[in-house]
């Protein structure tokens, strides 16, 4: 396992915990506002193998109004 999996684990669980205090009635906005970018960039590039490696995003179906 990764050494940094929990500090990625945590960070991501605080940004979830920031994102519904944010939706609570009285959040303080300027608090989110100002930790909330704070923590995404302390994320960096997930390490190898953290996601399931799958299909390639940009190779999907055509959807409805996308051109071919």
């Amino acid at each position: 396992m990764c050494p940094n999996f929990e500090d990625i684990a945590r960070t991501v669980l605080l940004l979830g915990q920031l994102a519904v205090y944010a939706d609570m009635d009285g959040a303080d906005l300027d608090f989110v506002e100002a930790v909330g970018p704070s923590l995404a960039i302390s994320l960096s590039e997930p390490p190898p193998g953290m996601f399931p490696s799958g299909p390639d995003p940009d190779g999907g179906p055509i959807h409805p109004g996308e051109n071919p």
